[in-house]
């Protein structure tokens, strides 16, 4: 089984940027953990990082034709207002599992709103780096029911 990780824009800046809200953790270390939790659940996961929307929307596309089992995301600021991801998003045919670090309800009005948020199988915020840990157990478990 493989799972495909897309981080969305600012993520590579994730340690530096914000601490109060993102913490200290590195975008390779959240990499890492994915990887290790993905060994003990007997998945791959491979994880892509852009700062261009074209760029995600592309990884998306080359993910449906890869076969991808599931795809977990992060897309930070466009998931309030990328139409385009979100169209790429649909194409997919898997468990999508949106994720958030903080807890985007609880934060800023314009970050309440997912655009993404009718067509993801689900969405887990607020739970720091966690929440991609939890998010991978979700799209997993997602995958399997499905097969």
């Amino acid at each position: 089984m493989k799972v495909l990780m897309l981080h969305g824009i600012n993520h590579n800046m994730f340690g530096k940027r914000d601490p109060k809200q993102y913490g200290t953790i590195t975008l390779n270390e959240i990499d890492a953990g994915l990887r290790s939790l993905g060994e003990e659940l007997g998945v791959t996961i491979e994880s892509f990082q852009t700062n261009s929307e074209g760029e995600m929307c592309e990884r998306i596309h080359q993910g449906y034709f890869e076969g991808v089992d599931a795809v977990l995301i992060n897309a930070g600021a466009w998931t309030h207002y990328s139409y385009g991801i979100r169209d790429a998003l649909a194409i997919l045919t898997v468990p999508v599992v949106e994720i958030h670090m903080s807890n985007i309800h609880a934060r800023e009005e314009f970050r309440h709103h997912s655009v993404f948020g009718q067509i993801v199988t689900g969405q887990i915020c607020g739970f720091g780096a966690e929440s991609y840990l939890l998010g991978l157990r979700a799209g997993v478990s997602a995958a399997r029911s499905r097969a």
